[in-house]
């Protein structure tokens, strides 16, 4: 399946006919358990000698489908679908992770990324340092003897940078770290981090991948091609696996064995399951994803360049524009366009964002991206509010800027609606 192209795998990938019904859409198995054939059958499952289903915790056959079909869609030997974005994050790191140990991630990340790292993950005992990714001489030189991963988003949120991929990944090769790339704001569509070096690539499937705000989800998709035995800080990976009878997981399931540890003892143990239902909505919505992905860069361009002439803005922050520093990645990195994510500086700081966005009336104000529909949001009083104003200002979420996601209405009217409020807001 791997040879189709991409419009091809969008539809396909991970899918065929149910073998009892011929149903052509994959089903939803509202199940929680499956009948083993005999006694040796529920045996060789449970020891991992043969790949089924034991328990909806662990897989589900519309579950699987879909980790397959963003598995190929990012040209990965695995991936592994969980409750959520922020659950594929500590589901990305827990194979990784240990108390003492830490990773080295961006700056630039969304609000929430920041505090999980910066703070939660302090309670496992897990640190975090921060760097500016453009630097990567600040990156290597934060990365010590119990680092065990670098992170990074590939489009962030909220200012649409687009980081260096490649540079990254030189930096990770070099240590002998995995790279963790957030390929949300992308898409695979846009950007296969993979192609460009990353180990790890993980998404909240809750935004540009369903595409229609209903159902929340994240993915963990493995490049394979990680050598976890080539040192001894990867344990649970290389080593003993002493709740499976001593496996050690790459030495027996090779480019698999992240994918098969993550559902073997991630989900097993941290629970953090997607339900079906929320599945077959997300396999629905990748069936347009590269149509969508497509109209929301159009329209995004058009706003952009609207926006980027208006007097009442100081600036905007979309990469495709000529003027954006990060111009330059968009053609290696996201060649079929720069996302559809960016922020604004409107002309009277914090009160003039506030009244932008209460006077839109087509943007819906949420905390939510990559939806169809146009979103709006104030990053500094909400999504970042947690932060201090030098970490808004680091992660691009200053007070005076407001977040745009361009859906794919017709875009004359997503300019006539900003064009209101912005006279309402600068008045």
């Amino acid at each position: 399946m791997t040879d189709f192209s991409f419009d091809t795998l969008q539809v396909h990938a991970g899918a065929e006919p149910d073998p009892a019904t011929g149903a052509r859409q994959v089903p939803i198995y509202q199940t929680t358990a499956y009948v083993f054939k005999d006694a040796d059958h529920a045996a060789r499952l449970f020891n991992l000698q043969e790949v089924g289903y034991i328990y909806s915790r662990l897989t589900n056959p519309t579950i699987s489908a879909l980790a397959s079909r963003i598995a190929a869609l990012e040209g990965g030997a695995g991936a592994v679908c969980c409750s959520s974005g922020h659950a594929a994050q500590i589901m990305a790191l827990f194979p990784l992770m240990g108390p003492g140990l830490n990773i080295v991630a961006s700056t630039r990340l969304y609000g929430g990324t920041i505090t999980q790292f910066g703070l939660t993950m302090k309670r496992f005992g897990w640190g975090c340092t921060f760097v500016d990714f453009d630097d990567t001489a600040a990156i290597e030189a934060a990365v010590d003897e119990n680092t065990r991963a670098i992170f990074c988003e590939s489009i962030s949120n909220p200012g649409g940078y687009i980081t260096d991929l490649d540079a990254v990944a030189k930096v990770a090769d070099k240590l002998g770290l995995p790279l963790i790339v957030d390929n949300t704001l992308a898409s695979p569509y846009l950007c296969r981090p993979i192609e460009h070096g990353a180990t790890l690539v993980v998404h909240s499937t809750t935004k540009y991948l369903t595409g229609n705000g209903t159902v929340m989800g994240g993915a963990i998709v493995d490049s394979g091609k990680f050598d976890w035995s080539a040192s001894d800080k990867f344990p649970s990976l290389s080593a003993p696996e002493p709740a499976y009878h001593g496996l050690k997981f790459h030495e027996a399931l090779g480019p698999m064995a992240y994918t098969f540890h993550s559902i073997a003892i991630g989900l097993r143990d941290l629970g953090m399951t997607m339900n079906p239902q929320a599945a077959h909505y997300t396999l629905m919505g990748i069936e347009t994803l590269s149509l969508r992905m497509e109209k929301h860069v159009a329209n995004a361009k058009a706003v952009a360049e609207w926006l980027e002439k208006d007097p009442r803005i100081d600036y905007v922050t979309w990469a495709g524009l000529p003027s954006s520093p990060w111009h330059d990645r968009v053609a290696k990195i996201c060649p079929k366009g720069a996302g559809a994510l960016f922020t604004v500086a409107v002309k009277g700081g914090y009160d003039a964002c506030v009244k932008l966005v209460d006077n839109l009336k087509l943007f819906s104000h949420v905390a939510n991206l990559g939806d169809a529909r146009s979103l709006i949001i104030h990053p500094a009083s909400t999504t970042h509010r947690q932060l201090s104003e030098e970490q808004q200002v680091a992660a691009g979420a200053a007070p005076g800027v407001v977040r745009l996601s361009i859906g794919i209405e017709d875009v004359a009217d997503l300019i006539a609606d900003l064009d209101q409020a912005l006279t309402a807001a600068t008045a």
